[in-house]
């Protein structure tokens, strides 16, 4: 990569320091906490509450989009908090230190069983749920915005940010595929007591690995020197930012196309294939084509750039997604083969969108001379929040309206609609989102000319 005239300037030479190994690594150990917690919610909340707790699918999806209005408010509130902290810490690492217990917490109560009535039930999944979520979110929008201020090289955020991705989906491997053992084997009979005890130990390592992250970790970039903004500014900016606008339905679309094959997939082996063994396989192997395909992001990164690549690997999403579809029931070799290779090529989504949405705030910042990097990646979250929302409403709304009966074997039409929620409409989607990353208009020539103009403003004046 070519040195621009920013990194010989006194001010950019911290910003764009390159980082070690180490602290590269460190980053990534707080996705892979984060996805003992992510994983589990994405892959098989849906089917634990249906099958274990006793909610019946329509209820569920209710459920789980109701709950995204409490987020509407806290991702933004959360952000606006981080943005304004001071410590010695920095603004965002704190949270990483005091947040991980609560959130244990709340995992844990979410996969409490109580010896209550149907709607006391249902009254505790909610409850549960938004905590659970809300502790989330205290988390994880510090987090996001961390890379965002570690450095303001945009091919190191590429990097730094696979780094983090790598994490998730080692994370979400080792949670998909040993989970149901996990239950099993901590639960005994007691299935019940088994998601109980898996959660917390799940909780435990998190938060082992949300102290790593906090050690390991440093804030070089802050906000322009006297910058006094109120929240409303922060939303207003966003709005104004196009680049954060095109991001943010990309990571809805693809948050229901990612949300969609990694929760029905259970479903799918369980009722459609009538293999429930292969669920560990088949969701770890999955987790482990996503590390590689985010592990091998900065190198395609070398040869296209961000905007030509996401476009290019979600059309492959797409036609893949659709063509399995067509695979018999009894071919397995062939599901287990293109559930692979649509893995891998996702797997470099959430590196590149995250090092896109970093470039967003360096754009509002060289735009308006204002920064609020926690509000740019919270809104992101929220987005992604929402499009796992929307795709669990859609999955418990359509096997509830084809008649699904949880523990019990499938009529035709129920079958069929878990296999198109498998194949067809998250395919489909994820053709949306290529036709709507080409609108991006934050490539590579741009983004050295705002990180030269960025550190030209804050290098010292000669006298």
């Amino acid at each position: 990569m070519s040195t621009t005239a920013a990194e010989h300037t006194p001010h950019a030479k911290q910003s764009t320091a390159k980082l070690s190994f180490w602290e590269k690594a460190g980053f990534g150990a707080g996705d892979l906490g984060f996805n003992f917690f992510w994983a589990t919610w994405s892959s098989y909340l849906m089917i634990f509450y249906t099958d274990v707790f006793g909610i019946s699918a329509a209820a569920v999806g209710t459920m789980m989009l109701l709950t995204r209005i409490v987020d509407a408010f806290t991702d933004p509130a959360m952000a606006a908090i981080a943005d304004r902290t001071r410590s010695r810490w920095g603004k965002f690492r704190p949270f990483l230190l005091f947040g991980a217990i609560p959130m244990a917490g709340a995992a844990i109560l979410t996969f409490t069983i109580p010896d209550i009535s149907e709607g006391g039930k249902l009254i505790w999944a909610y409850a549960t749920y938004t905590l659970m979520m809300l502790c989330y979110t205290i988390l994880s929008i510090p987090y996001s915005a961390l890379s965002g201020v570690m450095t303001g090289d945009s091919q190191q955020r590429t990097t730094l940010i696979s780094f983090r991705f790598i994490g998730a989906f080692v994370g979400t491997m080792i949670v998909n595929w040993l989970t149901p053992d996990m239950v099993k084997w901590l639960g005994g009979d007691n299935e019940a007591l088994g998601w109980q005890l898996t959660m917390g130990l799940y909780g435990v390592i998190a938060a082992v690995l949300f102290v790593v992250v906090f050690a390991t970790t440093r804030e070089r970039i802050t906000p322009p020197a006297g910058q006094q903004t109120h929240f409303t500014s922060d939303i207003k900016d966003l709005v104004d930012n196009k680049p954060w606008l095109i991001l943010f339905s990309l990571a809805l679309i693809i948050m229901i196309t990612i949300y969609l094959r990694g929760a029905t997939g259970a479903y799918y082996f369980t009722y459609f294939v009538e293999r429930p063994e292969l669920i560990g396989p088949y969701l770890g192997l999955q987790s482990a084509a996503l590390a590689i395909g985010a592990a091998c992001t900065p190198l395609m990164t070398m040869y296209l750039g961000k905007k030509q690549l996401m476009v290019l690997l979600m059309s492959i999403v797409g036609i893949l997604s659709i063509l399995f579809f067509f695979i018999p029931k009894d071919m397995i070799w062939l599901m287990f083969a293109v559930n692979t290779i649509i893995c891998f090529a996702l797997g470099p989504k959430s590196p590149l969108a995250f090092s896109m949405y970093a470039d967003t705030a360096d754009y509002t910042e060289w735009k308006t001379g204002r920064r609020a990097t926690a509000m740019t990646f919270a809104a992101a979250t929220f987005s992604q929040k929402l499009g796992g929302a929307i795709a669990s409403a859609v999955i418990g709304w359509t096997l509830g309206a084809l008649g699904y009966v949880a523990n019990q074997a499938q009529n035709d039409a129920s079958q069929m609609g878990i296999v198109v929620l498998l194949t067809i409409v998250p395919g489909v989607v994820a053709l949306i989102a290529a036709g709507v990353v080409s609108f991006y208009s934050l490539d590579e020539a741009t983004m050295a000319q705002i990180q030269q103009d960025l550190a030209d403003r804050k290098a010292p004046t000669t006298p």
